[in-house]
């Protein structure tokens, strides 16, 4: 047998035991090929479930989107009147924006707190049921946050915050109104306080699983306690910070029930947020408050609330990816 008689032969012997090996594999998956198969699917099935609800929302506010056109994103009427319906979501994304705003700017720093003293200066004997504690409140339902804004807080904040501070500021625009505690505010300190367990919790898991070593170094260069969390805790473990943030800031987009509570349910041009003391309305209680009653266009024009809300929390975590690549390129010395 010549030499390339040989070379066919083998090559033919070589091609013949992969396609019995994959034959075998179909005919007689072992557990790792189950295991592949399904976890491939469940993989899948989130991309499905997010295709089909773009594909719902988009159909559902077809009618909306054609009939009032740009006009949908940019005006600020809703008149449900039959043959004067005019439907714009405007005064929506912007309390949305505008609540959402309030409350991650009330609950990182409030959050970062509570995450630096559990995970670096609290007792071990605290540190447990306190964390415990934070995550507690994670779990207490949005109706319930809605309840005790409506019923305690409310009282606190009219009495203590927006009069002195209508007192005060009252000729400053983002001022202006009668504080009644049914407004903007409101409704961004409720996002805040529902906000501040979930940041609170991953940011301290995150710092507590910065190595030893970032702090042995910041001390043994004569480093405070502060200089350390700030140089060698914070630092390192910004990324994940940034993460939970971001976390955070979806959950206050999409709140429903609580804020619907307590934000005062105006409609048209009078929910423009040009006041925090004026009764408003976001994406997510626009939808709560007018679904049931809904009917044709003004139908079509609820769920193209849904699909404006769906495009922010997408636009929103999109920006995350981008902004965590980043952080962390930059924290590894890439050059931009």
């Amino acid at each position: 047998m010549s030499k390339t008689e040989e070379v066919v032969a083998s090559s033919g012997r070589i091609q013949g035991f992969f396609r019995d090996f994959a034959l075998h594999r179909l005919t007689h998956p072992s557990g790792d090929d189950v295991f592949e198969i399904l976890s491939t699917v469940f993989a899948c099935s989130a991309i499905v479930i997010i295709v089909l609800t773009a594909v719902v929302l988009i159909r559902g506010s077809f009618q909306a989107v054609s009939t009032f056109g740009v006009g949908f994103i940019t005006g600020v009427n809703w008149n449900t009147t039959l043959g004067q319906e005019s439907y714009g979501m405007l005064p929506y994304i912007l309390g949305t924006l505008v609540t959402s705003g309030i409350a991650i700017g009330i609950g990182i720093p409030v959050s970062l707190g509570i995450a630096i003293f559990l995970s670096e200066m609290s007792p071990t004997s605290v540190r447990a049921p306190l964390s415990q504690v934070v995550e507690l409140l994670a779990a207490v339902p949005s109706i319930i946050y809605g309840f005790w804004g409506r019923l305690v807080l409310r009282n606190w904040i009219v009495n203590y915050v927006e009069i002195p501070l209508s007192n005060t500021f009252g000729s400053v625009p983002i001022f202006h109104g009668s504080p009644h505690g049914y407004d903007i505010l409101m409704g961004g300190l409720i996002l805040a306080i529902m906000i501040v367990p979930t940041i609170s919790s991953i940011s301290k898991e995150v710092m507590m699983a910065v190595p030893s070593s970032q702090r042995e170094a910041a001390y043994s260069i004569g480093a405070t306690r502060w200089e350390t969390v700030r140089m060698g805790v914070l630092s390192y473990s910004r990324s994940g910070i940034f993460g939970a943030t971001i976390l955070g800031l979806g959950r206050a987009i999409g709140e429903t029930m609580a804020i619907t509570l307590v934000i005062g349910g105006a409609l048209g041009p009078d929910a423009l947020p040009t006041s925090f003391f004026i009764p408003g309305q976001t994406l997510a209680s626009l939808i709560a408050g007018q679904y049931y009653e809904a009917e044709s266009l003004q139908l079509s024009a609820i769920v193209g609330a849904g699909l404006v809300l769906f495009g922010l929390a997408v636009v929103i975590n999109i920006f995350a990816q981008l902004m965590v690549s980043r952080v962390l390129k930059l924290h590894a010395g890439a050059v931009e």
